[in-house]
C-alpha cells in the first residue's frame, strides 16, 4: 500500500476514547446540583449541541445563570474525572492508529478536553507515538472547536487543509472542519444520535474503521 494522502485529525471524548458512560455519569451529577432530573443516553445524543450552556438550555427550557453555569461545570469536571479513569479506547482504536502510521499516514488530536489533562492520558495508553501533533483545549470549557481547529491545522507543517479529514463524534467538529476548509466524517459511537449527525451533511459512520475507509475516499 502507498503512503496514504489525507492526514486524520482525530476527536478525542467520544471517538477515540470510549468515554460516553463517564460523560453520563458526571452530567446527571451536574444536573441533581441544580434540580434537573437524570437523563437517558438517547436523551443526551437527542439534545447535545456546543457551546454547552445551549445544551442546557434545551435541557432547562432557559439559559443557566452564570453561576449555575460555573457550578455545574466543576461539579462534571469532578465527577468526570472520577469516572474516566474505568474508560478505555474505543474498538479497534489502537490497531487503526498503529495501520495508519504504518502505511506512512499522517495523524493528530485536536480535543475539548483541557490540553493539560489530555496529554497524559493519550500518553498512557502508549500512543502517543502515532501522532505528529496532540493538542487540547486551552481556555473556558463549553465553547466550539472551530477557533481550536484554525489553531491546529495552523500548527501542522506542510499539510493543507484540503488534505485534512476530521474524525469525530459531534456536529460541532464538522463544522470546525468546514470552517478551515477540510474534511470531516462523524462517528455514532459518541455525544449525538445518528440522525443530527447526518443532518450536518457530511458521512457518517458507525465504527472508526469505517471512518477511516471514508476519510481515504474523501482525499484519496
Amino acid at each position: 500500500m502507498g503512503k496514504h494522502v489525507a492526514h486524520i485529525v482525530w476527536d478525542w471524548n467520544g471517538t477515540l476514547f470510549h468515554d460516553i458512560d463517564a460523560v453520563m455519569s458526571a452530567t446527571n451529577a451536574a444536573f441533581a446540583e441544580i434540580g434537573l432530573e437524570p437523563i437517558t443516553l438517547e436523551r443526551y445524543r437527542e439534545l447535545y449541541c456546543v457551546p454547552i450552556p445551549l445544551f442546557y438550555e434545551r435541557l432547562m427550557g432557559r439559559l443557566p445563570t452564570q453561576a449555575e453555569w460555573d457550578h455545574m461545570d466543576v461539579v462534571f469536571h469532578r465527577h468526570y474525572l472520577d469516572h474516566h479513569l474505568r474508560c478505555g479506547l474505543a474498538d479497534g482504536a489502537e490497531a487503526l492508529l498503529e495501520s495508519w502510521q504504518g502505511a506512512g499516514g499522517t495523524q493528530s488530536i485536536l480535543s475539548m478536553y483541557g490540553h493539560e489533562q489530555l496529554v497524559p492520558l493519550v500518553r498512557g495508553f502508549g500512543i502517543e507515538r502515532r501522532f505528529v501533533r496532540v493538542d487540547g483545549r486551552t481556555g473556558p470549557s463549553g465553547g466550539s472547536k472551530t477557533a481550536h481547529m484554525a489553531r491546529h491545522l495552523a500548527g501542522l507543517d506542510g499539510i493543507p487543509a484540503r488534505q485534512a479529514v476530521v474524525i469525530g463524534d459531534a456536529v460541532d467538529d464538522a463544522i470546525a472542519a468546514a470552517h478551515v476548509g477540510a474534511q470531516a466524517v462523524l462517528y455514532t459511537g459518541g455525544s449525538h444520535s445518528r440522525a443530527s449527525l447526518v443532518a450536518a451533511g457530511v458521512p457518517v459512520v458507525d465504527s472508526l474503521a469505517e471512518a477511516v475507509a471514508e476519510a481515504e475516499r474523501l482525499v484519496g
